[in-house]
């Protein structure tokens, strides 16, 4: 199995539900997951929307985000060649800029993508990145 970039939007969908498809993914271990550490900027900015929308209370939230914190490997943006982050924000470009280190992960790691942001898919897929997880 090819490595899993998750994005940003897979991590908050999993927070807010305590039961969901993607808590199920994440428990497998067949797959490898990996994301750079922005994810750890984004889950502080957008903390307080995470914790309003999830179904459950903070203890929770926090007890299942600390379950997959473990699961993920964390890579720094150094460790991306410039080719490929190059390369990611021209893909990203006119789409979501933000999204470019997901991306530029994804093609270091010769990996896949998985994202629920379908006009960050459906643009990737126009520029020719069609490299994504399917939860299938």
């Amino acid at each position: 199995m090819k490595p899993v970039v998750i994005d940003t939007n897979i991590l908050f969908a999993s927070l807010r539900s305590k039961s969901s498809k993607i808590r199920e993914i994440f428990d497998n271990p067949e797959y490898r997951f990996y994301t750079p550490n922005f994810l750890v900027v984004e889950i502080f900015r957008h903390k307080e929307r995470i914790l309003q929308k999830s179904k459950a209370d903070d203890e929770e939230v926090y007890e299942f985000l600390n379950k997959i914190l473990h699961k993920i490997n964390f890579v720094s943006e150094e460790h991306i060649s410039i080719e490929n982050l190059i390369y990611a924000h021209r893909l990203c470009d006119g789409i979501d800029e933000k999204d470019t280190p997901f991306v530029a992960l994804t093609i270091e790691l010769n990996g896949v993508l998985w994202s629920r942001d379908n006009v960050l898919k459906s643009g990737l897929i126009k520029k020719g990145f069609d490299t994504f997880f399917e939860e299938s």
